[in-house]
């Protein structure tokens, strides 16, 4: 069972930027898309970022395109996402979640099997 760890929330300004990161374990990292969601206080789960297993590949949710940024590095394992000219209503818990299946592009939430424990941004105006 694969485990992914995210790291890199915090408090921050409007306008300000953060990066985080999502390391997963074992070794089949590169064989699997990656996807960033997030989940704002009162509200659903969302789609924010995701990225396939060999990284030219990606796809954002309209709300955060052109200030996200989702990468991979697969020597360490770990996907990342560069966020830009934050907002506060960007203030969630960011999860990372892992393709249940190797070698193919997630359609839905649900094609996510395997979650880390989440990260929380929160921006201020």
């Amino acid at each position: 069972q694969v485990q992914l760890v995210e790291s890199g929330g915090g408090l921050v300004q409007a306008g300000d930027s953060l990066r985080l990161s999502c390391a997963a374990s074992g070794r089949t990292f590169n064989n699997y898309a990656m996807g960033w969601f997030r989940q704002a206080p009162g509200k659903e789960r969302e789609f924010v970022a995701a990225i396939n297993w060999s990284g030219d590949s990606t796809a954002y949710a309209d709300s955060v395109k052109g200030r996200f940024t989702i990468s991979r590095d697969s020597t360490k394992s770990t996907v990342y996402l560069q966020m830009n000219s934050l907002k506060p209503e960007d203030t969630a818990i960011y999860y990372c979640a892992r393709d249940r299946i190797m070698f193919m592009w997630p359609a839905t939430e649900t094609d996510f099997g395997s979650w880390g424990q989440g990260t929380q941004v929160t921006v201020s105006s």
